[in-house]
């Protein structure tokens, strides 16, 4: 085997040790170069210095969010039923109104419609009959209802007239009979007494005499019969035809209840049933008019001008799954979200304020917005209302609470904005008129003090301020400092610190920390918003990858930005 890779890796070690070398060198070199520029101390034309000036300045709080919708129209299935989706307008398509949105596969419904209007049509044939055949029935009623009244009246003149004709008639023919039979028995009886004398007296023969006797005996036996039959008529056969003709009168007038009530039933029956007919005919009516609803709504058309974004996209909207997009073939369930139509021609900003500056927000406080798609176009806006309850920071920051702050923006001038894009607001507060400031990141704390650094014998040394009011740039001074006095804009090297302050003032008190934690807490949400921390917030895998919540806190001036997130003033 060849041998002279090995000799060339042998000949390569001196070439590296040399770099070593030269890296080393170069090393010492940079470090000399920096060692001297911090031993140059405070030139005047330095960049980290900065004058003590008089003057105003806008106090502004900066936050950051997304840019969302004033209003949307919610697009649903309408249908009673799951639906198949066969058309969809596409995502992220500008539709204006009457815009086809969705078709669903309607073949079931057209189903329906045509059953609902076969059974409609005969609903109506089926009222129709029960209408005829209720005006049958009371025809029939008021016919039988006639006869059976006609029926009582000629049974009541029945009575009247045996009661004063037939009656009166034969009572006098009985009497007439008595009187005759007793007029012919007084004159038969003569004429016996009369045959007798001359029977007596031998004039006539004793046959003649017997006819004679014969006659009277027939027209005795003629008068009882006479009387013998008003006295029957009297007790039996009046009673007996009187009684007969009342019940007949009576039957006549049951019978005519009976066929009232038998009549009325019938047409009860017979309006029932044409009730009943016309309830089925309206129920039908309703299901037709139900079902072809349900086929309008089968295709959904734009209301309103908007964006079309699907509920799928949407976290609190619908069932959906990540891997899970609606479309063509789609099956949508009964009242489920299909998209949404935000309009985007009147957009506003929702805004995370924290819960130590939300107080300082109000109604109408003018604000200025940058998009993330749109950097180099400013908007103007304003404050629109603040959320009632704070939201918390999440797993990785349980004890943050932020305010949502919607801020309306103005003179969109068709810009391409669309929902959800992220965007920073500064939101002004208040206009600081002719104070003395510097610049915020200047000021310094320890314990108790708040100082700048000044420049003394070629170094810097602290010098002890009190502070006023302060927005995310500049920081009112109130006392330790004139104007034309120079501040040093960063933290010095330890080397370059002349003069430090007494330890007694800088030892911490009580509450010390919370009385000066607005302009830290200023100071780290103008560092976190404009240095996208705020985007951050909403992309946790990236800061996981970073080291997530165990992370140590950043330091800003001397001091980590943690604790200048817990103070609550500004």
């Amino acid at each position: 085997m060849p041998r002279t890779p090995i000799a060339k890796r042998g000949q390569a070690l001196p070439i590296v040790v040399g770099a070593i070398i030269l890296l080393g060198g170069a090393a010492a070199i940079l470090w000399w170069l920096a060692a001297a520029a911090d031993r140059a101390g405070a030139g005047p034309g330095r960049s980290d210095i900065h004058e003590a000036r008089r003057g105003g300045f806008d106090i502004v709080i900066p936050a950051s969010g997304e840019l969302v919708a004033q209003s949307q129209i919610e697009i649903k299935n309408r249908l009673n039923t799951d639906a198949i989706i066969t058309e969809i307008v596409d995502e992220g398509a500008v539709v204006r109104r009457g815009d086809v949105l969705v078709r669903f596969n309607d073949d079931a419904i057209r189903t329906e419609v045509q059953e609902a209007e076969d059974e409609a049509i005969n609903a109506q044939n089926e009222l129709e009959s029960a209408t005829a055949e209720l005006e049958i029935v009371r025809k029939t009623r008021e016919s039988e209802v006639e006869k059976a009244q006609l029926a009582m009246e000629i049974a009541a003149l029945e009575l009247e007239s045996w009661e004063h004709g037939a009656v009166v008639a034969q009572r006098e023919e009985l009497t007439l009979a008595v009187e005759t039979a007793e007029l012919d028995h007084a004159r038969l009886l003569e004429r016996f007494d009369a045959s007798k004398r001359l029977y007596e007296q031998e004039f006539i023969s004793l046959d003649e005499f017997k006819q004679d006797e014969i006659a009277l005996v027939e027209a005795r036996a003629t008068l009882r019969l006479a009387r013998l039959a008003i006295e029957v008529f009297e007790q039996y056969e009046y009673q007996k035809q009187r009684k007969q003709l009342e019940s007949d009168l009576d039957q006549a007038s049951k019978e005519l209840a009976r066929v009232i009530s038998r009549q009325d039933a019938t047409v009860r029956r017979a309006e029932s049933d044409m009730d009943s007919k016309q309830r089925q005919l309206e129920n039908r009516r309703v299901r037709l008019t139900e079902a072809r609803e349900q086929f309008v709504l089968c295709t959904i058309y734009a209301p309103a001008d908007g964006l079309v974004v699907y509920a799928s996209s949407l976290e609190d909207l619908g069932h959906w799954d990540d891997d899970e997009t609606i479309g063509v073939g789609v099956e949508v369930r009964s009242n489920e979200y299909i998209m949404v139509l935000p309009d985007i021609t009147r957009m506003a900003a929702d805004v995370k304020v924290n819960e130590a500056l939300s107080g300082r927000i109000a109604p109408g406080q003018v604000a200025t917005v940058i998009c993330d798609a749109a950097p180099d176009r400013a908007l103007s806006g304003a404050v629109q209302r603040i959320g009632v309850l704070a939201e918390t920071g999440g797993r990785r920051d349980p004890y943050r609470r932020d305010y949502t702050v919607r801020v309306r923006l103005d003179g969109l001038n068709n810009l391409d904005l669309k929902p959800s894009m992220r965007c920073r607001a500064d939101i002004k507060v208040e206009t600081v008129v002719d104070a003395l400031h510097v610049p915020i990141q200047a000021v310094h704390r320890e314990g108790a003090a708040t100082f700048v650094y000044v420049p003394e014998s070629g170094g810097f040394a602290q010098q002890l301020v009190t502070l006023g009011r302060a927005s995310e740039m500049y920081i009112e001074i109130t006392g330790g400092l004139s104007a034309g006095d120079r501040v040093l804009m960063r933290e010095p090297a330890a080397r370059e610190i002349m003069r430090r302050l007494p330890p007694e003032l800088v030892e911490a008190e009580d509450g010390a920390e919370e009385d000066e934690a607005g302009r830290d807490e200023f100071d780290e949400r103008y560092d976190r918003d404009r240095d996208g921390d705020g985007d951050e917030r909403s992309g946790g895998d990236e800061r996981d990858e970073r080291g997530g919540e165990n992370d140590p806190p950043r330091e800003r001036g001397g001091e980590s930005v943690e604790s200048s997130e817990s103070s609550g003033q500004g």
